[in-house]
């Protein structure tokens, strides 16, 4: 590679002179909605996880990250979900979903 050809790609990655990139990914909306749900029944990170799995089937969900000892589960999507079907991935899970916090 030549000096050229990296200035640019070094340039579209960084918004400052330090080099450093302080932007997120494109594949990452901006617009992102992120809710958290409580959870009731789970104890461990096996727990988590499938709470996690199930969630993240919904369509435009970007993120999830359940905490057992909150009983707590934050989740990203690209647009609001409904109630009923973040309530039907919980119960597929084998939980019990209380409610948005």
């Amino acid at each position: 590679m030549t000096a050229e050809t990296e200035t640019p790609q070094a340039a579209a990655r960084s918004c400052c002179s330090s080099g450093a990139d302080h932007g997120a990914p494109a594949e990452v909306a901006i617009d992102s909605v992120t809710a958290v749900y409580e959870v009731k029944g789970m104890t461990c990170g096996h727990c988590e996880g499938a709470v996690s799995e199930e969630i993240s089937a919904i369509d435009g969900v970007t993120e999830v990250k359940a905490a057992a000892a909150s009983g707590q589960v934050t989740v990203s999507s690209r647009a609001p979900l409904t109630e009923e079907a973040v309530r039907a991935a919980v119960d597929e899970a084998g939980y019990e979903y209380v409610g948005k916090v």
